[in-house]
C-alpha cells in the first residue's frame, strides 16, 4: 500500500536533504503512530501422542478440556522430554493482530498482558518471544511467577483431534499494569471479548476497563474482535451495551455476527451494528468481506466498481468515501463495501484461525498511516476532515482481504513477512490516484 509510513529507502534526492517545502513538518515524532492491545498471553502447542497418553492425563479423544495448572505442567513436561512436540506457535487474538500489523507496517505495536517471570530456552515462553515480531512492543507485559496459558493440540493414532487448555495466569493483568501515556498516544486500542468475560475474581475485566477509561480520555479509537460466537451469544443484549457505551470499531465473522444482532445476512448484521458503533469489519469466509461505517454527507464519493445487489439495493454506491466516526459527522451517512475473496481464496487452506486477525491489522495499519501523515502533513487537505481511515473503504477491504488470504495460504496465524513488493505498488489508495 502507499501509506505515508517509514521506508526501509529513500527515493528522494539528494539522499542526506529534505523536502524543503516539508521540512517544517517532517521532524521526526512517534506521537499516535503506533497501535496498543490487550491479550491472554498464550502459546499454541501441537503434539501427535497415542491413546494411552490421552487417558493418562484424563482427556477425551475429539474433545476440548480445560485443565488445571498442575496437569498442564505434567502433560508438557512430558511432550517436550519424550520430543513429541511438533510445534509452538505465539497465540492470542490480540497478539497474532498486532504482530501482523507490525509486519505489515514495519513499525511499534504496544502489548499489554502478563509474561513468565522466570523463561525456559525452549520452553513456551520462550517460544512465545521468538514467533513474536521485533517491532512489538513488550516492555508493558506485567510478570507473573507461573505460566501463562497453554492450548495443546494433541493429535491422535487417527489423526483425530484432541484439545487441551490451561489458562495458566493468563487473566492475572492488573489495572494497576495498564499504563495511561501508552493509550493515550495511540491511533488505536485492541481488545476482544475474552477480556471482558473471565472466572469470577480474576483482574483482567478490571484492567480492561481501565484501559478503555483512558481511550475515552484521550479520544482514542477502541477496537473489539469478538472472538467467537459462543461467548457472544450467551447475552447477546449484553454485548450491544458494552459496545454502544465502550467501543468505536468491531471486527467479527458471520456466526459472530449472527449472534450479535440475529441477522444471517452480513450486511443487513453490520448495518445493525453500526446503531452501536462506528466501523465494521466483518469477514464471511467464502462470501468475502464486508464493511459499514460512516462519512459526512457532503463529502460522500461514488464509487466507479459495479453497483452490486443485496439486502440493502447498491449498498456500495459511495464505497469510494472515507470513513468518520459518527461524533464527528454532521449529517453522517452509511456506507457499504464488500470484495470476494482474493483470487477466489486459496487453492488449500492451510489454516482458517487468524484471517479474521489478519483483516484486521491491515485496518489499524491504515488508521495508523492516517494519523501519521496527519502529524507530519498536518496542512494537507487530506485531513480537512476529522477522518478515521486514510483509505476509502472501498480500498481498505481491498486490503484486508489481500492478508486474509496470506494468513489462510500458512499453517501460523502470524505473518512471517511483509506483502510482496510487485503487488505492493499495485495497490493505491483512492486519495493517491
Amino acid at each position: 500500500m502507499k501509506f505515508p509510513g517509514k521506508r526501509k529507502s529513500k527515493h528522494y534526492f539528494p539522499v542526506n536533504a529534505r523536502d524543503p517545502l516539508l521540512q517544517a513538518s517532517q521532524q521526526e515524532q512517534e506521537e499516535g503512530s503506533w497501535v496498543v492491545g490487550i491479550d491472554q498471553t498464550l502459546v499454541d502447542i501441537e503434539a501427535k501422542v497415542d491413546d494411552d497418553f490421552l487417558q493418562r492425563y484424563g482427556l477425551s479423544a475429539g474433545h476440548s478440556l480445560v485443565i488445571d495448572d498442575s496437569t498442564a505442567e505434567a502433560l508438557y513436561n512430558e511432550l517436550m522430554r519424550e520430543q513429541l512436540i511438533s510445534h509452538q506457535f505465539a497465540g492470542g487474538t490480540i497478539g497474532n493482530t498486532l504482530h501482523n500489523y507490525s509486519v505489515l507496517a514495519d513499525d511499534r505495536s504496544v502489548l499489554l498482558g502478563v509474561m513468565c517471570n522466570n523463561i525456559q530456552i525452549g520452553g513456551y515462553a520462550y517460544r512465545y518471544l521468538c514467533n513474536t515480531s521485533s517491532r512489538m512492543d513488550l516492555n508493558f507485559l506485567q510478570g507473573v511467577d507461573g505460566a501463562i496459558g497453554r492450548c495443546f493440540t494433541l493429535i491422535g493414532e487417527q489423526g483425530e483431534r484432541t484439545f487441551a487448555i490451561s489458562p495458566g495466569l493468563m487473566n492475572q493483568l492488573q489495572a494497576a499494569s495498564i499504563p495511561e501515556e501508552v493509550i493515550a498516544g495511540a491511533s488505536a486500542l485492541v481488545l476482544t471479548s475474552y477480556l471482558v468475560r473471565c472466572q469470577p475474581g480474576e483482574p483482567m475485566p478490571e484492567a480492561t476497563l481501565r484501559a478503555i477509561e483512558f481511550a475515552k480520555k484521550h479520544n482514542v479509537p477502541v477496537v473489539l474482535t469478538l472472538g467467537t460466537k459462543y461467548v457472544i451469544q450467551d447475552n447477546p443484549q449484553f454485548w450491544r451495551d458494552f459496545l454502544r457505551e465502550h467501543v468505536s470499531i468491531v471486527a467479527m465473522n458471520e456466526e459472530e455476527a449472527f449472534a450479535l444482532t440475529g441477522e444471517a445476512d452480513p450486511l443487513l448484521a453490520s448495518n445493525m451494528a453500526l446503531d452501536w458503533v462506528d466501523l465494521v469489519l466483518c469477514t464471511a469466509g467464502p462470501t468475502g468481506l464486508y464493511m459499514a461505517g460512516f462519512t459526512e454527507e457532503a463529502f460522500k464519493r461514488k464509487t466507479n466498481h459495479p453497483l452490486l445487489p443485496g439486502a440493502i439495493a447498491e449498498f456500495n454506491q459511495f464505497e469510494f468515501s472515507r470513513a468518520m466516526r459518527h461524533q464527528d459527522c454532521q449529517q453522517p451517512l452509511r456506507i457499504f463495501s464488500h470484495i470476494a475473496p482474493y483470487m477466489g481464496g486459496p487453492e488449500k487452506i492451510m489454516n482458517t484461525n487468524g484471517a479474521g486477525d489478519g483483516a484486521l491489522a491491515a485496518l489499524l495499519h491504515d488508521i495508523t498511516a492516517n494519523n501519521f501523515h496527519r502529524q507530519k502533513v498536518p496542512n494537507s487537505s487530506k485531513h480537512a476532515r476529522e477522518y478515521l481511515t486514510y483509505s476509502s473503504l472501498a480500498q481498505v477491504c481491498k486490503y484486508a482481504n489481500r492478508v486474509s488470504y496470506q494468513v489462510l495460504n500458512q499453517h501460523s496465524p502470524r505473518l512471517t513477512r511483509g506483502l510482496p513488493e510487485r503487488e505492493d505498488s499495485l495497490e493505491e489508495s483512492y486519495w493517491d490516484r
